[in-house]
């Protein structure tokens, strides 16, 4: 199957479900909402795991499309990051962190299997 759109890679919708996690913690817990730059960060974060997939996949070259997904992957790890502050804080359950830390993850092993496939495609 060829893919034409961004939508259609299994890394962008994986970040779409990552940022949806991260948007609904913040909405379930007044006292995280509060701390606006937590929160700011946070999603910034996780928006540009979507939005570094989506403008690496429309430059059409593997090499850039690589630099992007690299850059996504970053901000997986940022994302990762600020749910240790959110836990700490008391912001999230145990059980919430875990969850959007496995999706963040998960995001992660997928958008860094494209990155392999880019890679090899590049080599020949």
């Amino acid at each position: 199957m060829k893919i034409t759109r961004f939508e259609d890679l299994d890394c962008w919708k994986e970040a779409r479900q990552l940022t949806q996690l991260v948007y609904d913690a913040i909405h379930q817990n007044s006292r995280w909402q509060k701390d606006i730059r937590l929160c700011s960060q946070i999603q910034s974060a996780a928006g540009s795991v979507m939005a570094n997939i989506a403008e690496g996949f429309v430059r059409r070259s593997s090499k850039e499309f690589t630099q992007f997904l690299f850059i996504a992957m970053s901000s997986t790890a940022e994302v990762q990051s600020h749910m240790y502050i959110a836990v700490d804080q008391g912001y999230v359950t145990k059980d919430t962190f875990e969850s959007i830390y496995e999706q963040a993850n998960k995001t992660a092993r997928i958008t860094s299997g494209l990155i392999k496939y880019l890679r090899t495609k590049q080599t020949k």
